[in-house]
């Protein structure tokens, strides 16, 4: 499954499609890397509502040393998942959260069926970073 970063939609694609795929509803082309996305509130809170996959969010400020430390971490596990999990990335400074109460940053936060299931804050190196996901998006 994959988020149309024009419109957010989500976009099933057949494993082995050929030619590049297009969004269902806007038509433009769907990116298939599995790259995280940057949104802002509103367009989290309607990807988490609506997504058929586990959302993950990274919550972070270009400010910020541990966020840049591990945004390639992310990019990386993100890329591996793609079709299985949808990230997403929110820049706290552009799009403040206080409804959520995120306290530190970086905040990774993971939605399935429209509700948060699960959090950690801190950078973690990747093989911490890939199992938490891994066992968050199949709890829940």
């Amino acid at each position: 499954m994959y988020r149309c970063s024009a419109c957010g939609a989500f976009n099933r694609v057949a494993e082995g499609h050929t030619g590049e795929p297009i969004c269902g509803r806007c038509k433009r082309p769907l990116d298939t890397s599995g790259a995280p996305q940057a949104v802002n509130a509103e367009a989290l809170a309607r990807a988490a509502a609506s997504s058929p996959v586990p959302v993950v969010v990274d919550v972070w400020a270009p400010w910020c040393p541990p966020c840049r430390a591990v945004s390639p971490v992310l990019d990386q596990i993100a890329k591996e998942r793609r079709g299985k999990v949808v990230v997403l990335k929110v820049n706290s400074d552009e799009s403040p959260l206080p409804h959520l109460g995120i306290q530190a940053i970086p905040t990774f936060l993971i939605y399935k069926g429209g509700r948060e299931i699960d959090r950690k804050s801190g950078a973690l190196p990747k093989h911490l970073l890939d199992a938490w996901i891994a066992e968050s998006a199949a709890a829940g």
